[in-house]
């Protein structure tokens, strides 16, 4: 085993839930990665092997049927299975994000009647902020919901969603009270039936987004036209709370987004690597000379750091700390260096890593969605500037 991306102090059942994940990413995703993410298909049987596996209710507690681990144990899952493929790991970070939103802040009612179905993959979530003129901007968005008797009624169109096809369950932010900003914001949780088309009475999911990368995964977008929700599905049951309560969702997202960007970087070196020692130049492997020895110095260095400023902000999540300056950080950290490493190792495969045939150019049009996913490399430096002023 590579002793990069090494994580101390893990418990055996950690360390056994890691190497199972791995051993499975290795069998079942890296041999069709690449012709899947080449068709665009969505990775039906990989879905169904990480149901089987448990991975769904990684996270979720013990007593609704889930495996109750730490963000720690699930980031390193999301590491391993983006080392295959990252938009596996797209399809299980949004589900965690409602679950995460669900445990704690959802009411009795709402963990009783989401997380069992969530825990065993029968139920899969997805998160809506977006909207098309709001980018990261989200007190900017529009969407409304207005109450009607005991039910409220949505109008607005949300984008970005991914998952929004596959999943039967979007926890949505919309605003209840235009004119209270933050507080005028409330997280619904909106049930609906996975396809295209009209997905539930005034909801429509018009169809994939074409993407550059991160393909097999869906994302589309949300429009509502009339559509009428339970009061009781307000997440915890009080409006004007869900932008506090999204917020919390997307430290959870941002610990992932760096997991991913660890795991991309991971690969892209293991290829170059690999490619360096059996590509010859001059009568020897590449990687005997200096300047590519340098630059697998450089990207090993980079995939060590991200992997350990993740690492750092799980855990001070786990703890019960604030954490948005450290997955702040992991966020940028890795999501840049993913940038950099993957680069690189193209770089080391010269003219072939343009070809179809090679791994690296999957990689090349995956990593620059990680530096826009949760929030922009800027706003992250925003949300890390700010803390550090506040001492």
């Amino acid at each position: 085993m590579s002793r990069l991306q090494q994580t101390h102090g893990l418990t055996d059942e950690q360390r056994e839930i890691v190497a199972t994940v791995r051993a499975f990413v290795d069998a079942e995703i890296l041999p069709v990665a690449t012709d899947l993410e080449h068709a665009d298909e969505y990775p039906q049987a990989i879905v169904d092997g990480m149901k089987d596996l448990g991975i769904f209710g990684l996270m979720i507690g013990e007593e609704h049927g889930g495996l109750g681990e730490s963000l720690l144990t699930y980031a390193l899952a999301v590491e391993e299975l983006s080392r295959g493929w990252m938009s596996v790991s797209g399809i299980v970070n949004t589900h965690f994000i409602v679950a995460w939103m669900i445990t704690h802040h959802g009411t009795a009612e709402q963990r009783a009647h989401y997380l069992p179905k969530m825990a065993t993959g029968e139920i899969r979530g997805a998160f809506s902020m977006s909207e098309p003129g709001c980018g990261s901007d989200v007190s900017a968005i529009t969407t409304r919901a207005v109450p009607d008797g005991a039910d409220y009624v949505i109008d607005g169109q949300k984008m970005w969603l991914t998952n929004g096809g596959s999943a039967d369950l979007v926890a949505t932010l919309v605003k209840t009270d235009p004119g209270a900003g933050h507080r005028g914001m409330t997280t619904f949780l909106v049930d609906k039936t996975p396809g295209f088309g009209e997905v539930a009475p005034g909801l429509t999911v018009p169809g994939k987004i074409e993407k550059m990368g991160y393909k097999g995964v869906d994302t589309t977008e949300l429009i509502f036209d009339g559509f009428r929700v339970p009061a009781d599905r307000i997440l915890g049951g009080t409006p004007g709370r869900g932008f506090y309560q999204m917020m919390d969702g997307v430290e959870v997202g941002r610990v992932n987004v760096a997991a991913r960007g660890c795991g991309v970087a991971k690969r892209a070196y293991e290829l170059a690597l690999g490619y360096a020692k059996q590509r010859e130049t001059f009568g020897r492997p590449i990687a005997e000379h200096q300047a590519v020895l340098f630059r697998l110095a450089e990207m090993a260095t980079k995939v060590q750091a991200a992997h350990q400023m993740m690492v750092m902000a799980a855990r001070r999540k786990d703890s019960g700390e604030r954490n948005d300056l450290e997955a702040g950080m992991a966020k940028y950290l890795a999501s840049e260096y993913c940038k950099e490493v993957v680069e690189d190792a193209f770089r080391i495969h010269g003219g072939y890593a343009y070809s179809k045939e090679y791994e690296i150019e999957r990689l090349y049009r995956e990593a620059p969605m990680l530096l826009i996913g949760e929030g922009t490399a800027d706003i992250q430096k925003m949300i890390i500037g700010r803390r550090l002023l506040e001492g």
